[in-house]
């Protein structure tokens, strides 16, 4: 009885994950290959699975090609200020626009490394380094960080700012450590070392 205990709970903590990634997976390829879907059948006349998602791809794609160079950047910028100017519209994509772009390896103000800063308890809170500047107090320039630490699935969080020598840099790669935060923690390694 024990052993089919223990191998219900192992077997459900294995299945649930993967099962709800292959439908999320599945949902997503939905959404997008069924975008155009319709135009392509009125144009081939039969249903092509996946092309609606290899349209989405070159899409993509072009998109990112138009705004690699300069009249394109300037198109792109001028069509979103006038998106901007419509009022739920800016409300929605500025903040999902910041919070894609900080995750951006290229973005100059994305998330550069993880970062860990020891609070007034004396835990140390980890956080991703978004910003290295200095405060001249009247005693030379003292080097400052301001680190991003999530509190909600990395949307929400606070800004920690303290200077640079009460900072530690662990050897995680943002990609880590924003695995670390969606996960609860478990994701940690067992062993971390500063860089």
């Amino acid at each position: 009885m024990q052993w089919l205990r223990r191998s219900f709970i192992t077997g459900f903590f294995v299945t649930v994950p993967l099962f709800i990634s292959v439908v999320a997976f599945l949902k997503i390829f939905d959404v997008v290959d069924g975008l155009t879907t319709p135009l392509y059948d009125r144009l081939l006349g039969r249903r092509i699975p996946g092309l609606g998602v290899l349209s989405t791809a070159a899409a993509i794609v072009l998109v990112g090609a138009v705004a690699t160079n300069v009249i394109g950047r300037r198109l792109l910028q001028r069509a979103e200020g006038w998106l901007l100017r419509v009022p739920v519209f800016k409300t929605i994509y500025s903040p999902v626009k910041q919070l894609v772009a900080a995750f951006s390896p290229d973005n100059e103000s994305g998330f550069k490394q993880v970062v860990m800063v020891e609070d007034a308890t004396h835990a140390f809170r980890l956080g991703f380094l978004t910003r290295e500047f200095t405060i001249d107090g009247g005693h030379g320039p003292v080097p400052m960080v301001a680190v991003y630490v999530p509190t909600n699935n990395l949307y929400l969080g606070d800004i920690v700012i303290c200077e640079r020598e009460r900072a530690t840099f662990p050897n995680l790669t943002v990609e880590e450590g924003i695995r670390i935060f969606l996960t609860g923690g478990t994701a940690l390694p067992p062993r971390v070392r500063n860089v």
